[in-house]
C-alpha cells in the first residue's frame, strides 16, 4: 500500500522558538550570523537587539496574547523583530511588503495585529490601511538610516509611530522572563500564499515550529537536538564525511522572503541553529547576488526554482567560481527534470535536494535525503521528515482519518498529511479548517501526488489546478514538464480555459528563449501526450506572474483568459 510510517523519529526539547536564537548565540557568539550591505551582525549582537526589541514591546503593553505583523522585505530588523516579538511571548504573523492597501488592511484586521514593523519605502501601504486595523503602534525601521515616524507619509505614524532604534533603547540585553505555553501560545499566524483566493491566517504553536526547524536542521545535517538553560541546539558526529559542511561553518546568500513560511522556517531559524552565515539579500540582483555567491564563498544555494533559472541564465554564470557550493536545496514550486539536469551540471559537488511542504505544515513535510549517500530520486521530493506520515488517498475520499486506507504505490491521490508540525486550523475559520483537517489530525494538502515502494512522494499538480477536459483528468504539471524540456521554451505555465462544450481546454503561457512557433511547440507537446491532454493554445509572454516565495499565479493566468 501507499501509506507509509515515520522513518525517523526525534526528541524535541519543549522550548519555545525563541530558544532556537539564545541558543545560536551561546553556541556560535561572534560568528557572523547576518552580513547586510557591507555591516556584520553577530549572532551574540543579534540576540542581544532582539531581547531588547522584546523588552521594548513589553514596556508599551505589547506580549503574550497580542499579534505583532512584520510588513518588510529581507533586513536584518525583520530577524531582530522575528525572535523580539516571540521572545516577549507575542505572536508573529508576517506580510508581503508589496501587498495592495486592502490586502493588507484585511490580513491586519484579520488577525488582529496590534503593532506594524515596517520599512519607510514600503509604509505608504500600512498608512492606507491603518484606519480599518487595531493596530495602534507602528514601528518604522529606515533603509538607509534611522526614520523619524513623523516625516514619512505625510506623518501619517505622528501619532503611534516609533523608530525601529528606539524601541528597545534602554532594554536589557538579555531576554526577558515571560511564560510561554509552548503546546497552545501561537507563535506565526501564517497566512497562505493566496494563490487560489483570499489568504486564511494559518495558527501554528511554538510546538510547531520547533519541531519544524529541528526536523529539517537535523536532517541536513545528519544531527539530533539538544538544549539547556541557554537555548536549542543541534549536535552531529564530529568528522562525518557524508556532510561535507559542519555545522558553524555554511555561507548562504539569501532572497528567500523571510515573510514566507519557507523563508521564516528554513532560510532563518533552520540557517541560524546550524551556525550559518546569512549574506542578506532584499530582492534578486542576479550580478550581485552572484557576486557575493563568489565573495563569500557559498556552500549552499537555496530558494525557489525561479531563482535557479534567473541566475542559470546571466551571462555571467559560466565564468564564476562556485565550486565552494556543495548543496542545492529547492523549495516552495516543484524543480522541472530539466532544471534538475542543469544543477547538477552547474554544480557537479553539490547534492540536489528538493523538498516539499506548505504553510499548513508550519513549512515542510518531506525532503530528498541530504547526506552525500542518500537516495534521491529524480521527480520526487523524498521521503517524510522525522514523525511525519504521508499518505495518498481517492481525490473524491469523504474523510481522511488513520483508518482510511492510502493508494497503492504509484496511484495518484490526494497527498495527506499527519505530524507535530501540522497547524492547529485557520484563524476564525473552523468550516475551512473542518474541510482539510481531520478528527485524527490529518491534514489533506489539495495537491495531487503519488509515492512509491519506498515511500518517497512525487508531486503531480495542485488538485485546484486539475483541469476537466470532456470528463479527463489533465494535470498541467505533465504539459509543463514537456515544454520545459524544449531548448526554446525559458519558462511554462498551463491553465485551462473554459469552454461550453469540452469544460476546459489546455492552454500554455510560455516565455521564449529562442524561436519557435505556437504550431510547433503544440505539434512537439502533443506528440508525447494522449489525446485528452492535448495542448489546445500557446499564448507567448515576457515573463510568468509569480509571488514572492516563487509560486506561479495560476490565478492571473486564468483570469487573463
Amino acid at each position: 500500500m501507499g501509506a507509509t510510517s515515520p522513518q525517523l523519529t526525534l526528541d524535541y526539547p519543549d522550548v519555545p522558538v525563541g530558544a532556537i536564537l539564545t541558543g545560536a548565540a551561546h553556541r556560535w557568539g561572534d560568528r557572523t550570523a547576518l552580513h547586510y550591505m557591507g555591516r556584520d551582525i553577530s549572532y551574540t549582537e543579534l540576540a542581544a537587539e532582539a531581547a531588547r526589541f522584546a523588552g521594548g514591546l513589553l514596556a508599551r503593553g505589547i506580549g503574550r496574547g497580542d499579534v505583532v505583523a512584520l510588513h518588510l522585505p529581507n533586513v536584518p530588523e525583520f530577524a531582530i523583530a522575528y525572535y523580539g516579538t516571540l521572545l516577549a511571548g507575542a505572536t508573529f504573523s508576517p506580510c508581503n511588503p508589496l501587498l495592495p492597501p486592502d490586502d493588507l488592511a484585511f490580513q491586519l484586521a484579520d488577525c488582529g495585529a496590534v503593532a506594524v514593523v515596517t520599512l519607510d519605502l514600503v509604509a505608504a501601504s500600512v498608512a492606507a490601511a491603518l484606519d480599518r486595523t487595531k493596530v495602534r503602534t507602528v514601528v518604522l525601521a529606515g533603509a538607509l538610516g534611522p526614520a523619524d515616524p513623523a516625516q514619512v507619509c505625510d506623518g501619517a505614524f505622528a501619532a503611534c509611530g516609533v523608530a525601529f532604534g528606539e524601541i528597545g533603547a534602554g532594554q536589557p540585553a538579555e531576554p526577558p522572563a515571560v511564560e510561554i505555553d509552548t503546546r497552545r501560545d501561537l507563535a506565526h499566524i501564517a497566512y497562505t500564499g493566496g494563490t487560489t483566493g483570499r489568504s486564511k491566517g494559518v495558527m501554528l504553536p511554538h510546538r510547531n515550529v520547533v519541531v519544524n526547524v529541528l526536523q529539517f536542521a537535523c536532517a541536513g545535517a545528519g544531527a539530533v537536538p539538544a538544549a539547556d538553560e541557554h537555548g536549542l541546539r543541534v549536535e552531529t558526529a564530529p568528522d562525518d564525511p557524508d556532510y561535507p559542511v559542519p555545522l558553524g561553518e555554511g555561507v548562504l546568500v539569501n532572497v528567500a522572503p523571510w515573510f514566507h513560511a519557507m523563508g521564516t522556517v528554513g532560510y532563518l531559524s533552520n540557517l541560524l541553529i546550524a551556525g550559518t552565515k546569512v549574506i542578506v539579500h532584499p530582492r534578486l540582483d542576479v550580478p550581485a547576488f552572484l557576486d557575493d555567491m563568489e565573495r563569500f564563498g557559498a556552500t549552499a544555494l537555496g530558494g525557489a526554482p525561479a531563482l535557479f533559472s534567473a541566475l542559470l541564465a546571466d551571462p555571467s554564470f559560466a565564468g564564476r567560481d562556485l565550486s565552494s557550493v556543495q548543496a542545492v536545496r529547492s523549495g516552495a514550486a516543484p524543480l522541472s527534470h530539466e532544471m534538475i539536469a542543469r544543477l547538477r551540471e552547474a554544480f557537479p559537488a553539490a547534492v540536489v535536494v528538493e523538498a516539499y511542504g506548505l504553510t499548513e505544515v508550519t513549512m515542510g513535510a518531506t525532503a530528498n535525503p541530504a547526506a552525500l549517500s542518500g537516495v534521491r530520486k529524480i521527480g520526487t521530493v523524498g521521503p517524510p521528515v522525522a514523525d511525519t506520515r504521508v499518505k495518498v488517498v481517492a481525490v473524491d475520499e469523504p474523510a481522511v482519518t488513520d483508518a482510511t486506507p492510502g493508494l497503492p504505490a504509484g496511484q495518484e491521490g490526494e497527498v495527506c498529511i499527519k505530524g507535530p508540525q501540522v497547524m492547529t486550523g485557520y484563524l476564525n475559520r473552523p468550516e475551512e479548517t473542518a474541510a482539510v483537517l481531520g478528527a485524527d489530525g490529518w491534514l489533506r494538502t489539495g495537491d495531487i501526488g503519488a509515492l512509491d515502494e519506498d515511500g518517497y512522494l512525487a508531486i503531480v499538480d495542485r488538485k485546484k489546478d486539475m483541469l476537466l477536459y470532456k470528463g479527463y483528468n489533465v494535470y498541467p504539471r505533465e504539459l509543463e514538464e514537456k515544454l520545459f524540456a524544449h531548448p526554446a521554451v525559458a519558462n511554462a505555465a498551463v491553465v485551462g480555459r473554459p469552454d461550453a462544450t469540452a469544460g476546459e481546454l489546455p492552454t500554455a503561457f510560455v516565455v521564449r528563449s529562442g524561436e519557435v512557433g505556437e504550431d510547433e511547440l503544440i505539434e512537439y507537446v502533443n506528440a508525447q501526450v494522449v489525446h485528452y491532454k492535448r495542448l489546445r493554445e500557446v499564448r507567448f509572454v515576457d515573463e510568468i506572474p509569480v509571488s514572492a516565495a516563487g509560486k506561479i499565479l495560476k490565478r492571473e493566468l486564468r483570469d487573463r483568459l
